[in-house]
């Protein structure tokens, strides 16, 4: 049984326990848990330190993992998103780049997106700042994840949103076993004073929010190439035909594959996903392409 796996099912055990007992029994319990999560932050890092062998690290797909790049090495990604409903198209291209060592690094995302054949153009644009809390030393890789999203794309055209915004994240990635990487995402997105129309032509402006909580497990088959499965969950806000702000939620399952292709101190790792998404009201089957070249400055 993996460490997180027995700490939920002690979760689960204490919620259960607390739902039966009195107030002073209740504050005991908690008291004792404190002091056992607290052994946990200060001994677990120690014992879990382990060498393993290298592998693909820092190429996923939908999952954010939570290594920055290293000293003077520099990371191309291009990505395509393919929605099979509605004929979309979506590309990307980032470029990340550490700033005077693997603590800190900046970032940027361009887009491009098709939208069913009927428009086209540059989507909006992020700048990231990402700072590596934790690293190897430690138990798991942290890093938070703090974005500005620029009005680039055309929001009379469903390209942007017509307003800057502020996205945040943190990723945690943990090596379990020479062959088995997972990652965890909690991230948030918040978008103010978002332009919309009600159904009689009234112009509105409301504020909208995104939550997204991600996990992803990474089977390392062999040095070069990876099994991958991620699944995401979202929670956002839209502008409905009413004026008023109206949330609905969404799930992704993407099984995929990388692989890795090393020409001296170039890295080039191409990759393809299928990723499933889940409304409460649609299921689709979609298509999610990678590839990555990353090399020393």
């Amino acid at each position: 049984m993996l460490w997180d796996e027995a700490l939920s099912l002690r979760l689960l055990a204490l919620t259960t326990i607390l739902r039966t007992v009195g107030s002073h029994e209740r504050t005991a319990l908690l008291n004792r848990w404190h002091s056992f999560l607290l052994c946990l932050v200060v001994f677990v890092p120690h014992v879990y330190a382990q060498e393993f062998s290298e592998a693909i690290e820092d190429n996923s797909f939908l999952i954010e993992e939570a290594y920055n790049q290293e000293d003077r090495v520099v990371q191309h990604i291009f990505n395509g998103y393919y929605l099979s409903t509605t004929k979309d198209m979506s590309y990307t291209f980032t470029q990340e780049w550490p700033m005077g060592g693997q603590t800190h690094q900046l970032s940027y995302t361009i887009a491009y997106q098709t939208l069913n054949g009927s428009s086209s153009g540059l989507g909006d644009a992020l700048i990231n700042y990402r700072y590596q809390f934790w690293d190897e030393k430690d138990w798991c890789w942290i890093a938070p994840r703090l974005s500005i999203i620029l009005p680039t794309g055309k929001s009379e055209q469903g390209l942007g949103n017509g307003v800057v915004g502020v996205q945040t994240n943190i990723a945690a990635s943990k090596r379990w076993t020479n062959e088995f990487i997972s990652h965890v995402n909690v991230g948030a997105t918040v978008l103010p004073n978002v332009a919309g129309a009600t159904i009689s032509g009234l112009s509105v402006r409301r504020t909208l929010s995104t939550v997204s909580v991600g996990t992803s497990g990474i089977y390392l088959a062999s040095e070069n190439v990876n099994l991958m499965l991620e699944v995401l969950y979202s929670y956002g806000a839209s502008i409905t035909e009413s004026g008023s702000v109206a949330f609905s939620s969404g799930t992704i399952v993407s099984p995929g594959v990388r692989y890795a292709i090393n020409i001296g101190k170039l890295q080039i790792v191409p990759g393809i996903a299928f990723p499933l998404s889940f409304t409460s009201t649609t299921r689709d089957l979609n298509i999610f392409a990678y590839l990555s070249f990353e090399h020393p400055f």
